[in-house]
């Protein structure tokens, strides 16, 4: 009787065994968000929205922008997109945006682009004709004496005393103040480098920008986005340039719905 009560539990326990298990469903993977910065900031910049986006599961890169050259800084960031397994979107903040659009082909894990207070340049443009392409933009009229490179080229920074009104304006007074001590110069020879051929042409873009731009006129802003076919756009009433410090939660809603699109 023993036998037999062993026997049973035995097959019992085989029958069990060969019935596979029945796998949960994998959960979706979320893109990791590699945010560039443009020109007269650095990666802090995006500290605002890094801290909503990593609340809500993302991975998020602050790419150090080297702000020398468009090709040359792309090649930057698609070595950090080269690094990354799994799906990336990309986001820029004003010149980041030329970068990105460079930066994102070849890059078959790039699921999408946003761009925000961003140049989205096509082939042959520059961000110094872009910028002044519609009226607006002051940014001219409030940059600091260059300072001259060895190898003939300039830097260009934003005077600090006109930081605030120039580059930050809805902004408390002493956070711009110190934007601009830490603000990263751009070389002129990226302002006036012809972009290649844009990654926005296949790759679903998002834009983002505040109609108080004094940096890229809201007109730009706005007809590169509706030229890149947006597959959504966000004017925000009165904010400045860095509509990313100023707006970190509107901005964080619009990568998060980029990386959750299909």
């Amino acid at each position: 009787m023993k036998a037999i009560k062993h026997i049973a539990l035995a097959l019992s326990v085989l029958g069990s065994a060969a019935v596979p298990a029945i796998a949960a469903p994998a959960a979706q993977v979320k893109p990791t968000v590699i945010l560039v910065h443009g020109a007269f900031a650095d990666a802090t910049s995006w500290n605002g929205v890094a801290a909503k986006l990593r609340a809500d599961g993302y991975k998020v890169i602050g790419a150090a922008n080297p702000l020398r050259s468009v090709k040359g800084d792309a090649v930057s960031v698609a070595n950090i997109v080269k690094s990354v397994d799994g799906p990336v979107v990309l986001v820029g903040h004003s010149y980041g945006g030329a970068v990105i659009s460079a930066a994102a082909q070849g890059q078959a894990n790039v699921r999408s682009l946003v761009y925000v207070a961003a140049f989205a340049p096509d082939q042959g443009e520059t961000a110094l004709e872009l910028s002044g392409r519609y009226p607006g933009s002051t940014l001219g009229g409030a940059l600091a004496k260059p300072v001259l490179l060895a190898d003939g080229g300039k830097d260009f920074y934003i005077d600090q005393d006109k930081f605030h009104q120039q580059f930050a304006a809805d902004l408390p007074q002493a956070q711009a103040d110190l934007m601009a001590v830490a603000q990263r110069p751009i070389a002129e020879a990226a302002l006036t480098e012809a972009a290649g051929a844009p990654a926005w042409k296949r790759l679903p873009s998002y834009f983002i920008y505040g109609t108080g731009d004094r940096n890229i006129p809201a007109a730009a802003l706005g007809f590169m986005a509706e030229r890149a076919k947006s597959r959504k756009t966000v004017e925000i009433p009165g904010a400045s340039h860095v509509v990313m410090s100023s707006h970190p939660a509107a901005v964080a809603r619009l990568i998060e719905e980029a990386a959750s699109a299909e």
